[in-house]
């Protein structure tokens, strides 16, 4: 049997700590999680932008593009 690890969820959030245009760090996790570095990534990098969105819902390759 084979599984999926690290398959993102739809419940699940992105954060993102941005220097300028550029992404430094990047995580996805359950929302609790997520609250939890983001926070922590504000309190280090209190001047860099962070954001955290929820996570795009897989497609399937054989979904038809409408």
């Amino acid at each position: 049997m084979t599984t999926l690890a690290d398959v993102p969820r739809s419940t699940d959030r992105r954060v993102r700590v941005w220097f300028g245009e550029h992404v430094i760090a990047d995580y996805t996790a359950e929302p609790a999680k997520a609250l939890q570095y983001q926070a922590g990534m504000t309190r280090r990098f209190a001047s860099l932008r962070i954001t955290i969105e929820p996570v795009a819902p897989l497609r399937s390759p054989d979904a038809e593009d409408r």
